[in-house]
Formats: C-alpha cells, structure tokens, sequence
C-alpha cells in the first residue's frame, strides 16, 4: 500500500487522536486569538473544525451521528450569524448549542470505550478526547452562564466578564481537580455548574479511567 493511503488508513482508524491533538494545540492557540478581529475570525474558524472533529468522532460510537448533526447545524449558524450581525445573544445560543454537543460526543465517546473489555490504541486516544470535549463543554457553559447573569465569576483582571481562555483555564483545573485557578464563581448558578464539574471530574477517573487501566494491566499479566 503507498505510503499515503496507508496514512489516510491510519487517520481515519484514530479520530480521537486527531480531535485530541486539536483541542490541545487550541490550548495554545486561544491566547493569541482573543483580542484581535482577525484573531477572533480565525478562532471561529478553529471552533467549526471541532465541530465537525466533534460530529466524525461519534460516527465510530454505538450512538447515532444525527442527533450531533442536529446540534452541530445550529451552532455553526448561530456562530456565524453572531459574528456578521455583532449579536452577543446570537453567539451565545451558538455557545448552548456548542456545550450541548461536546456533552453529548463526550457521552458517544464513553460508551465506545465502555462498549467492550478490551483496549485499543484508539480508546486511549478517546480517554484523553473525552476529558478536552468535557472541559470544553463546561468552558461553554460557564460562558452562557456569566452572559445570562453577569458578575457570575470574579478573577483578578478587571471587568464583570471572564475571558474564553479564563474560563477553560478554570474549567481544566475543577475537571483534573486540582483546583488551581484564580477565577471564583460568587453566582449561584455558576457554583451549581461548578459542582457539576466536580463531580464529573471525579467519576470520569472512577469509571473509565480506572476501568482503562485496569483492562491494561490484566492484559499485561496475562502476556
């Protein structure tokens, strides 16, 4: 087989890998796109190609592709409505549609790994997408959140509205529970969704990190 049907093979065999290696080289990139025109045009752009990494992700899980498409559809279209127009409430229902649909992949992505009692290559790349979509969906949430009741988190830098980068930095440290953050939730809504994180932080690692590592680890005694 030529080398670059062979890669193409591979490519499409690891979806996860490729939705993972995204999101993480956004973590980089966000910084840079925030404060300027071009720099928020391009970062919508980046938010389109995750979406649809997002959509081709659940075509390899045991849940159907269309309720993603549903969710998907209006997101790109709220987004880019949002963005001609200059409507925050257009880019915030973009925002609810965008959280909804990284839930539900991140969902679509652990059933696929709780499917069977085995381990792929492609699991493990699942395990680490599944945690970025989370974290991403919660970012998305604490957006809606402090746009429907402003003040809803307090940080050091000046202003009642926390950055996108802010919000994923807190949303990062509350997932892997190590709680380090200068950004405070003080509305209740906000401190609801906070402990929703939490929470699912710690039975992410419960349930399919440790059955991860676990299925690893008896495959292993038994080579």
């Amino acid at each position: 087989m030529p080398s670059h049907l062979r890669w193409i093979v591979q490519a499409r065999r690891h979806p996860s890998a490729w939705l993972l290696a995204v999101q993480l080289l956004g973590v980089l990139l966000y910084p840079t796109m925030e404060h300027t025109p071009a720099g928020r045009a391009l970062f919508g752009a980046f938010g389109m190609a995750v979406l649809g990494l997002a959509v081709w992700v659940v075509r390899r899980s045991p849940l159907t592709i269309w309720l993603a498409l549903l969710l998907a559809v209006p997101a790109v279209i709220f987004s880019v409505a949002g963005a001609v127009f200059d409507q925050p409430s257009l880019m915030t229902t973009a925002q609810v549609f965008e959280c909804l649909l990284y839930f539900y992949t991140a969902c679509s992505l652990t059933a696929y790994m709780l499917q069977d009692h085995k381990v792929t290559r492609d699991e493990l790349f699942a395990a680490g997408a599944t945690f970025t979509l989370l974290a991403w969906a919660f970012a998305f949430a604490y957006s809606v959140c402090q746009q429907w009741y402003p003040g809803s988190f307090v940080a050091a830098s000046e202003g009642s509205f926390r950055s996108w980068m802010e919000l994923l930095y807190l949303s990062f440290s509350l997932l892997s529970g190590v709680g380090l953050s200068d950004v405070v939730p003080v509305h209740p809504q906000a401190r609801a969704l906070v402990m929703l994180e939490q929470f699912s932080g710690v039975m992410y690692v419960a349930l399919v990190v440790s059955r991860l590592v676990g299925l690893t680890i008896h495959k292993a005694s038994k080579d």
